[in-house]
């Protein structure tokens, strides 16, 4: 079973911390919070307390396929701060692993010095990343080797869903869809783009789609 690290800290943004774990763990993930500052309560960025799994430095010297960092504020900048997640996020880095941040959350990124060729963030932050050396996309989700970015709490279940195909398989990914009446995530590029920049796969899984939902009507 794939596993993952969800890092929490006051502030963060309960969307994107709850969304994420649910559709991981709906798609056979094994998700741990780990609360930053020990195993106590977080208050998140709208006042939604959350109580983590165990404390961060409790699973410093546990090996996990993704570290995934929520957005909001104060909470990302305080992962922006943090030299346990920086050794986290390098050790994860050299060892060629999934490192995921949302939000604002990219700014980790940044501070703590690891390298993606390209990202994507809440626009607030766009220009501490640019400022960082990182060429920026407006994509909702962007994946870039073994770093996966995200905009905010609108494209949690986008971002969610990708991880899960990462992970575990866009088979798994696409069998998500239908329990939680939510839409394929690469349907915004198709509305975005058009049909014919899809590539040859992605024409396949449209046609399949279009032709379910017919039968299904």
């Amino acid at each position: 079973m794939k596993n993952a690290l969800l890092i929490i800290a006051d502030g963060a943004e309960e969307m994107e911390v709850v969304i994420t774990a649910d559709v991981l763990r709906r798609g056979g993930i094994d998700v741990t919070l780990g609360g930053l500052t020990g195993p106590g309560p977080v208050k998140c960025s709208r006042k939604t307390v959350i109580t983590p799994d165990c404390a961060l430095t409790d699973l410093i010297s546990k090996t996990f396929d993704i570290v995934i960092l929520p957005g909001g504020q104060p909470g990302s900048n305080t992962l922006a701060a943090s030299s346990m997640v920086g050794q986290i996020l390098k050790s994860q880095h050299d060892a060629g692993r999934y490192i995921a941040a949302i939000c604002a959350a990219p700014i980790a990124l940044k501070s703590h010095k690891i390298p993606a060729n390209v990202v994507t963030s809440h626009p607030s932050v766009r220009k501490q990343l640019e400022e960082g050396g990182y060429k920026y996309s407006e994509d909702r989700v962007v994946v870039a080797d073994c770093i996966v970015t995200s905009r905010g709490p609108g494209t949690a279940f986008e971002f969610a869903l990708k991880l899960v195909e990462l992970l575990v398989g866009v088979d798994k990914a696409e069998e998500l869809v239908a329990p939680m009446l939510s839409k394929m995530w690469w349907l915004t590029e198709v509305m975005k783009v058009g049909k014919s920049a899809l590539n040859e796969s992605d024409c396949r899984r449209l046609s399949l789609y279009i032709t379910k939902a017919r039968e299904e009507q």
